[in-house]
């Protein structure tokens, strides 16, 4: 293949030639270690740069160091001579006692005091604990016999109260109280002086605005938020909500519905002010009729009115209720006793309810009695107004105080078997003029449940709270 490339001619002048001459131009191969692994492969060059990259591979591995863990040692704690001089010089943190400077040596100019002077008079802040007054002023350094006098001439300090206190110079352990000051009570300062060899009490009477605060708002997402975000306290909310799930179920109060409540308030002329209890709590619904509860004291305690319908009159088919959905087991009338076994009037009807089953006032009325009745049971007697009065015997609870207003439908109770009864059941009873009727010949027309003079007493204070 030669020969037949360069002719007969070339080939004989190529062979007498000396061996280091290459024809055409071409350049003699250099020796080098660096060789391209992509080319060539498998020739005896390929396999030189092979030989030569694993030779570097393996002195690089054998001169590395080996990958065991390396050694450590936990740092050690500074002498104590040089963590002071780091705090006098405020490197270390302020929380933990940072100094501003350190203690100078003796020196020409700094000669040490026998004894350094100390201040006459000191003045401190108080925070009155749970364990007292007295004991509040001893913490601050003041002598337990003034701290027992400032405390019985204060009276009763709330936990809490700030207190400016001024002790004089130190007597042994403890300095004289000379002047403190507090705020018991939002309407009152009190200041307590040193007079002599004595302390002396002076209170300050501070003037007091004790309108009532109101606050309105809608309900939105959530009523409870919805109160808190329009200034009502946690127990305000909380009141407010147990005052309206008296008359309606709380969870049904819509977004668009509105709050309106009066709380009892003290604002004292320095700006301190004082929530006290709810005093009107009123919500005008949009798919129902409103509510316009009002605080009331009824047979001396108080209870809840809503004046929205106190008063009301309705028609003469819807004014009466059955207390309870069960069957009439028993009518009005003479019969034999179930257990004293002889004949005896029945002044009532019985119904027979399961235990639990709720029962509910007939009409609009005031709750007269609500407790032990003898042979009755647990009994709530309601009066109606003209005369007319029901009772409901032989209840397992009740629900309502004596006093309290109820509204037709309202609960009252639950069905038990109370006093002299064989088994759970109701005995319900109507009066008129204090005489047991036959309670299907009465038909309830509630124009008038409670005194006239008490609606008007409460609409008016109703007009006084929510103008």
């Amino acid at each position: 293949m030669r020969e037949a490339w360069v002719g007969r001619q070339g080939a004989a002048a190529l062979a007498a030639a000396p061996a280091h001459f290459m024809p055409f131009g071409r350049k003699p191969e250099r020796f080098s270690l660096v060789v391209d692994l992509a080319e060539d492969i498998g020739s005896r060059r390929w396999w030189r740069g092979a030989a030569t990259l694993g030779l570097m591979a393996g002195t690089l591995g054998w001169l590395a160091p080996g990958i065991e863990p390396l050694p450590g040692r936990s740092g050690e704690a500074l002498p104590r001579t040089i963590a002071a001089e780091w705090s006098a010089g405020a490197i270390a943190s302020r929380s933990a006692g940072s100094l501003s400077g350190a203690r100078m040596m003796p020196a020409a100019s700094v000669v040490p005091l026998a004894a350094a002077p100390e201040r006459a008079r000191i003045s401190r802040t108080v925070r009155v604990a749970g364990d007292g007054f007295a004991s509040a002023l001893i913490r601050a350094g003041a002598d337990p016999a003034d701290a027992a006098l400032a405390a019985r001439l204060a009276g009763p300090v709330p936990a809490g109260t700030s207190v400016a206190l001024e002790l004089g110079r130190r007597a042994g352990s403890y300095r004289p109280v000379e002047r403190l000051m507090l705020q018991p009570g939002i309407d009152v300062r009190l200041v307590i002086v040193r007079d002599g060899g004595s302390l002396v009490a002076q209170r300050i009477a501070l003037a007091v605005d004790r309108r009532p605060l109101r606050l309105r708002g809608v309900a939105g997402d959530g009523i409870y938020w919805a109160l808190r975000n329009a200034g009502a306290s946690a127990a305000t909310a909380a009141e407010y909500l147990k005052a309206l799930a008296e008359e309606i179920d709380v969870g049904e109060i819509g977004p668009a519905d509105r709050f309106d409540l009066v709380v009892a308030h003290r604002r004292s002329a320095d700006g301190r002010g004082k929530a006290g209890m709810l005093l009107y709590a009123a919500l005008d619904r949009q798919a129902a009729s409103d509510l316009q509860l009002v605080r009331w004291t009824a047979g001396g305690k108080p209870v809840w009115v809503n004046a929205a319908t106190i008063g009301d009159q309705r028609r003469d088919d819807d004014a009466m209720a059955w207390p309870v959905d069960a069957p009439i087991t028993s009518r009005f009338g003479l019969r034999v006793h179930p257990i004293l076994r002889f004949a005896r009037m029945h002044r009532g009807m019985d119904f027979g309810a399961r235990w639990g089953t709720p029962i509910r006032a007939a009409a609009d009325g005031q709750v007269t009695r609500a407790g032990w009745a003898g042979g009755y049971g647990r009994q709530v007697r309601i009066a109606h107004g003209d005369g007319l009065a029901t009772s409901y015997s032989h209840m397992s609870s009740m629900v309502v105080a004596p006093g309290s207003f109820v509204s037709r439908g309202q609960l009252i109770g639950y069905v038990g078997s109370s006093g002299l009864s064989t088994g759970p059941h109701l005995h319900y009873e109507v009066y008129r003029g204090g005489v047991a009727v036959d309670p299907m010949s009465v038909r309830f027309v509630t124009s008038r449940p409670i005194d006239p003079g008490v609606v008007a007493a409460i609409r008016r204070r109703v007009r006084e709270l929510a103008p």
